[in-house]
């Protein structure tokens, strides 16, 4: 297991290098130009020798290998420099806002694999019966259902038809105090678009992995020594079926950072979305910089938990092999 971390640690730090090179290098040829987003409606009536002035200032001015390569050592002493859009240092932007992200990924994340893991178990329990067609139709339909979609249609209905939940933001737009239950209730519904969004890959996987291992011959011998099929689901089908689940973990921290953005932004939720789309298209590199790493990092780390999590179900999986 060290072994592994230790291989999967060192091959981090180029992917982090290439990834954060090829941001500045997309920024420096994106059509946006900092320097008029970093003015605003100032730089409307501004000169060219004051928009000129300003780009010095910023230090955009510069070939971008040399903007990275100053960003790319400043970053290692801990300085991620400061963010020409937020007119923050950018540790400030990120520590205000990741830990909401965090939430918010946490709970959906929890939604999509208990909610999931059990109704993959009862379809696969009961193969081809109502709640099987019933459970599957509509997970093969959310599966092309876009993320903002989904909260569009839950604002509508829970929130505007119904009344029951709030549409947005963090707090209620009268009350400016974070309280434990102004958050959680405006929690409900991204958390439940977010994880529903991501259900559809965990139901089918673990599915199809508990159906599969319910016709293994070790569970026919089980079933021809009577014992209760609640025992033989739960002490060899889910166990085996979870198995492919685990490495699904990995490869679904990409597509649920992405329907995270999404839904921060239809939600209004104070998460890090905002926060990239602003660095997006005011070409703010030192931001928009550590932002990628952010979540190439949480790919990494998804990646080796699911194999982790995989070595430590499967005993015959090696860890250093």
């Amino acid at each position: 297991m060290a072994r592994m971390t230790g291989r999967r640690l060192l091959f981090a730090g180029p992917v982090l290098l290439v990834v954060t090179f090829g941001v500045f290098a997309v920024a420096a040829m994106s059509p946006f130009d900092p320097v008029k987003a970093y003015a605003g409606t100032a730089g409307l009536t501004a000169s060219q020798a004051e928009l000129d002035q300003l780009r010095i200032n910023l230090g955009v001015d510069r070939p971008m290998p040399v903007r990275w390569w100053e960003w790319l050592t400043s970053a290692l002493t801990g300085d991620l420099g400061t963010s020409s859009v937020m007119r923050r240092p950018v540790m400030d932007v990120i520590v205000e806002r990741v830990g909401w992200s965090a939430l918010l990924a946490g709970c959906a994340f929890a939604v999509a694999v208990l909610l999931g893991t059990g109704l993959g178990v009862l379809a696969a329990r009961r193969q081809g019966g109502l709640l099987d067609r019933a459970v599957s139709a509509l997970a093969y339909t959310l599966e092309a259902a876009p993320a903002f979609w989904l909260g569009l249609l839950a604002i509508w209905f829970f929130a505007v038809r119904l009344g029951v939940l709030p549409s947005g933001g963090l707090t209620d737009a009268a009350d400016d105090t974070i309280t434990f239950g102004q958050v959680a209730s405006h929690l409900v519904l991204p958390a439940l678009v977010l994880g529903i969004s991501q259900l559809p890959w965990f139901f089918l996987y673990v599915r199809q992995g508990v159906a599969d291992a319910l016709e293994e011959d070790p569970v026919r011998g089980a079933r021809a020594r009577g014992i209760a099929e609640r025992r033989i689901l739960l002490g060899h089908g889910l166990r085996s079926g979870m198995l492919p689940m685990l490495t699904l973990i990995g490869s679904r921290v990409p597509e649920l950072i992405t329907g995270a953005l999404l839904v921060e932004t239809v939600f209004s939720w104070p998460g890090i979305a905002a926060a990239t789309v602003q660095a997006a298209t005011s070409v703010d590199f030192p931001l928009l910089a550590a932002l990628t790493v952010l979540a190439t990092a949480a790919v990494l780390v998804g990646n080796l938990l699911s194999d982790l999590l995989y070595g430590l179900a499967d005993p015959r999986v090696g860890f250093d092999g």
